[in-house]
């Protein structure tokens, strides 16, 4: 039996020696191997934090002392030292997420999968402890992968640093490679003094002493102070933090657990904020991973462990068709930018990136500043592309809404992942978009349904120069090609079935299938025709704002069936009645969408049933409306 399945809570892990860390870390490392090449997840940030968070848990005591992961991804090995080692069903219903969550774990605290959130939690929990007297609690953000590119992080930085007394750790997780560890007895020597409260003291002392002495005291003292902070600056590059007022330790090795349990313990008794800045690899210990040149296995589906090859082709994708068109659109278009927020290759940029690398801008995570940049430039005269996943649309609504929209910018938002995502859990699922950006006045949106109607989509998108305009499409696979057999003012009649037998007159509905609902759409058209009624079924590409056309075409049916993979509340559906509603149309709907809720994870057909988003649901609301009639 190996170490890591006696490691029931973080004090097991506490009792252990130092030649039993690195077999912990070892197995822990198999371990991940194993299991997530069956599952799929996060598996290179999780490689390159296991004896960091060993570390942690050593040093710090959790959940007395609370450790937050941003972003919540490299949180696995946490998971492992916490008791949570079945990871047969890890991202699956019923099994653990992946990301901290409070429903399975008192050391959980935030479900931090939107990244740069870390340090204002801390921030604030560590202001409560000061308040409640806890001075024995400590708070430990682990920042990392990026998130300290993001602008919020900065402005908790900027806060964390006033409250000189707080017991608040910021561990910086660089696996950038952007560093080299400063080894050596000098830079050991002055990390610790850097965290004695003495040498802080003595530092005032002199200034006083000096200063007191006149100018030649006043000079001396701003010399020597000069020197001392030249001389840290060359040993680690700390200058930046220590002059927002933030004692630095490091840089240390992160996968060295006796050094950084050496820095760690420094920074604890120290008594204020303190940034322990350790050096990691992203995929360490798995060969796959660190020759993987892109993101070192940051994300994988199902691969051989051996290879690390996919266990199954991946089939031909929305984000691969996004990313050929836009390839295609900045050839015919030189004032084509691209914009991405940290992920050059999840959202399909990155063909674009090779071929007009001085046209492709990734500025971190930071959509705020995307979107507000891209304003920027197309009051320049560019006609900005910005590719996110939706669900990180939430984050630059307010630049969305006053930057680009107010000012008329001819900015076009791509969403990748939009709609039901599934196995990341409630922060993932892309399904505010449409009711969130339904209220900003001139936004167009567009939800095509195929590889035609995206390319179409995108190539309109970019023709507005005077509107924001955005493009969102699922996650995954594509759907089958659905072939209009009418198009109606911009409206495309997918589907028309009309009964057979002439002699009555029987019920006429409308089905409008948003964007990958169309498929749901035409199915749940078929069904109503079999049940007698006469039905069309209709795909609009453009659905914000709502179709003159559609809404008119509401008034000659007697039921409207909407299906959309977004919030029904305030949705497309929604928008679309109540523009009917307006127009003196009295027609009734049924809606068929996801509820205002957080949905756990599960698969995406999981929650598709558990939500009554099915055709067979839409068909059986629409059977009983009809019957009330």
């Amino acid at each position: 039996m190996g170490l890591l399945s006696t490691i029931t809570a973080p004090e097991d892990v506490r009792r252990l020696g130092p030649a039993q860390t690195r077999q912990l870390a070892t197995e822990i490392r198999d371990f991940l191997v194993h299991n997530v090449s069956r599952t799929g997840g996060h598996l290179g940030p999780n490689l390159g934090v296991v004896e960091l968070t060993i570390a942690l848990h050593r040093v710090y005591d959790s959940p007395r002392d609370t450790l937050v992961f941003d972003t919540g991804h490299q949180s696995y090995v946490h998971k492992l030292l916490t008791g949570r080692q079945d990871f047969a069903d890890l991202r699956k219903r019923g099994g653990l997420s992946g990301y901290p969550s409070r429903s399975e774990s008192e050391h959980d605290v935030v479900e931090n999968s939107h990244a740069s959130t870390a340090l204002s939690w801390a921030d604030g929990i560590a202001k409560a402890n000061e308040i409640g007297h806890h001075d024995d609690k400590h708070v430990v953000a682990v920042i990392g992968d990026g998130a300290l590119t993001g602008g919020m992080a900065w402005e908790a930085i900027n806060n964390i640093a006033a409250g000189r007394d707080r017991r608040l750790v910021i561990v910086v997780n660089d696996n950038g490679r952007s560093y080299s560890p400063t080894i050596g007895g000098v830079a050991d020597h002055l990390a610790t003094l850097r965290t004695t409260r003495g040498y802080e003291a003595f530092l005032a002392w002199g200034k006083r002493a000096l200063q007191r002495t006149g100018p030649p005291g006043r000079f001396a003292y701003g010399w020597l102070h000069g020197l001392k902070k030249g001389l840290k600056d060359v040993v680690a590059p700390q200058g930046m933090f220590e002059d927002l007022g933030l004692k630095y330790v490091g840089p240390v090795d992160g996968h060295d657990v006796s050094a950084m349990e050496h820095a760690l313990r420094r920074a604890k008794t120290y008594g204020g904020p303190v940034i322990v800045h350790a050096i990691t690899e992203k995929g360490r210990g798995y060969i796959p991973a660190e020759e993987d040149v892109a993101d070192r296995f940051h994300a994988v589906g199902k691969i051989h462990p051996e290879t690390g090859l996919p266990v199954a082709p991946s089939r031909f994708g929305w984000t691969q068709v996004f990313a050929e068109e836009l390839v295609e659109i900045g050839r015919r278009r030189p004032d084509v930018v691209a914009i991405t927020a940290a992920m050059l290759h999840p959202v399909g940029m990155a063909p674009f990136a090779e071929e007009f690398p001085e046209r492709t801008f990734d500025v971190g995570i930071a959509e705020q500043h995307a979107a507000t940049s891209a304003a920027g430039m197309a009051f320049a005269g560019l006609h900005p592309v910005v590719a996110v996943y939706a669900t990180f649309l939430n984050r630059a609504f307010d630049q969305v809404l006053m930057d680009v929209a107010l000012h008329k910018a001819g900015v076009t938002f791509v969403l990748d992942r939009a709609g039901v995502t599934g196995a990341d859990g409630p922060s993932h699922n892309g399904m505010w978009d449409m009711a969130m950006l339904r209220i900003v006045p001139g936004l167009r949106l567009a939800a095509p349904r195929d590889e035609a109607t995206l390319r179409a989509a995108l190539r309109a998108a970019v023709e507005v120069d005077d509107a924001p305009t955005v493009v969102r499409y699922p996650k995954g696979a594509l759907d089958e090609s659905i072939e209009a057999v009418e198009t109606l003012e911009g409206v495309d009649v997918v589907a028309r079935h009309t009964p057979g037998d002439g002699t009555s007159s029987p019920a006429r509905v409308l089905v409008v299938g948003v964007g990958a609902m169309a498929a749901a759409g035409l199915a749940a058209g078929e069904s109503l025709a079999a049940h007698g009624l006469a039905v069309d079924v209709v795909s609009p590409t453009w659905v914000l704002p709502a179709p003159e056309r559609l809404v008119k075409m509401t008034g000659d049916h007697d039921l409207v069936v909407t299906l959309e993979d977004g919030v029904v509340d305030g949705g497309v559906g929604a928008m679309l009645a109540q523009r009917a509603a307006a127009q003196g149309i009295r027609t009734p709907f049924v809606h068929t969408g996801l509820p205002v809720a957080f949905l756990d994870h599960a698969s995406r057909e999981q929650i598709m049933s558990a939500q009554r988003m099915q055709a067979e649901d839409a068909v059986r609301d629409a059977l009983a409306t009809l019957s009330q009639e």
